[in-house]
């Protein structure tokens, strides 16, 4: 989307027709809304600027939910944009540090600032990039006397005023569509001064999950997130917004369940032991975190292997931290053997999970040929150097 299109689709006419248009999922609906809009008369250039806003609107339903029909994005806006229930978290805990205002540096669309603003937070938000700045306007519209909004680079805004930092640089190359990943010394606001700002005041900094843990600040707390199964983001956090004794920590969200495991550090490692009754795969956040340890005393097991995350036991206990499964048997890890036996068992429905082989699941599955009734899952893994297929059910 570039300024003329905006200012095209901020006209009051072009937004009713959006409102009337209603979220489209799919391409054919798009192509059948494309049609009609034109044969009603509308310009070309509108049309595909309704639908296209009309399209982002239902997929930002994920993200933003019933509020995504009020929105407006861009497609890398949307792509990078913090889900809604993992931005209130972020509120939650400035509320809890007693924070009162807060400048947004690197808004995007204003997916973390709707939350601060909605906790109740004076929130002065800031982009670079003057399409972005001016769709999070339109989306904090509602609490307009509350939040004011910039175009500007972070390095440049004032300070004063606000009690603490909300710190989104830039990981990807600018644009509005596709967009491609940089590496960190290609961040924008540089690291180096995020980092320098966080040091000087209350924080939080949102970064890539997979940022190198070695490369955080000294006395900060890093905390991973992970929603409904994928590791979302990590924020490193500062100042009285960083929990006194907490280094690492890793918060589960399912549904409206919430969850979060914490250390002062990388927690020492569980030792390995041979496969028990149970299998345990650890939330990505808690990989993340390096809270393997920890999570597997509290299951009374053991690493698999030393190397591969996946914690084995005797007990039958599960958490929040982990999916569980009870171990049926081992069987041969090679396709062919592999595919006999599940076929021999019935087995027609198959979950394959895998860590520390190299097999592409989808393919491997077709390769199984399965048949039958049964379901089950399947994973695939090594000990040491041996690989070994473990059948197994999913504990709820």
């Amino acid at each position: 989307m570039e300024r003329t299109d905006l200012a095209e689709l901020l006209q009051p006419d072009a937004l009713r027709l959006l409102d009337e248009v209603g979220p489209i999922a799919g391409t054919a609906d798009a192509a059948r809304a494309v049609s009609r809009l034109r044969a009603a008369g509308h310009a070309p250039g509108l049309v595909a600027a309704v639908v296209g806003q009309a399209h982002l609107r239902a997929k930002a339903v994920a993200k933003f939910g019933e509020f995504a029909s009020g929105m407006l994005f861009t497609r890398a806006g949307l792509e990078q944009a913090t889900r809604l229930n993992v931005a209130a978290h972020h509120a939650h805990r400035m509320r809890g540090a007693g924070i009162a205002s807060v400048a947004d540096l690197g808004c995007g669309i204003g997916g973390d600032a709707l939350a601060f603003a909605a906790a109740g937070l004076t929130v002065r938000a800031v982009d670079a990039d003057e399409v972005t700045a001016a769709i999070a306007a339109y989306n904090l519209a509602p609490f307009a006397d509350a939040v004011t909004v910039a175009h500007g680079r972070a390095e440049a805004s004032p300070l004063d005023g606000v009690d603490a930092l909300w710190l989104d640089p830039a990981r990807r190359t600018p644009g509005h569509g596709e967009t491609a990943r940089v590496g960190a010394a290609d961040y924008s606001p540089p690291l180096e001064w995020v980092f320098a700002a966080a040091a000087r005041m209350p924080a939080g900094i949102k970064l890539g999950p997979a940022h190198d843990r070695d490369e955080l600040p000294d006395g900060a707390e890093a905390q991973w997130v992970s929603a409904d199964g994928t590791v979302v983001e990590l924020v490193v956090w500062s100042g009285r917004l960083a929990r006194e004794g907490v280094g690492r920590a890793a918060l589960v969200l399912r549904g409206d369940d919430v969850h979060e495991i914490t250390g002062s550090g990388p927690a020492e490692d569980a030792e390995a032991r041979e496969l028990g009754e149970y299998l345990h795969e650890p939330d990505g956040a808690v990989i993340r975190a390096s809270l393997i340890g920890e999570v597997a005393r509290s299951l009374q097991g053991g690493m698999l292997d030393p190397h591969i995350a996946y914690i084995t036991g005797d007990a039958g206990v599960t958490s929040p931290f982990v999916q569980s499964f009870r171990v049926r048997e081992t069987l041969p890890a090679g396709a062919k053997p592999l595919a006999a036996a599940l076929r021999a068992r019935g087995i027609g429905t198959l979950e394959i999970k895998k860590r520390g082989v190299d097999i592409d699941p989808a393919a491997f599955r077709r390769r199984l040929a399965l048949r039958g009734d049964d379901s089950a899952t399947l994973i695939l893994t090594r000990v040491g150097t041996r690989r070994i297929a473990v059948l197994a059910d999913r504990v709820a």
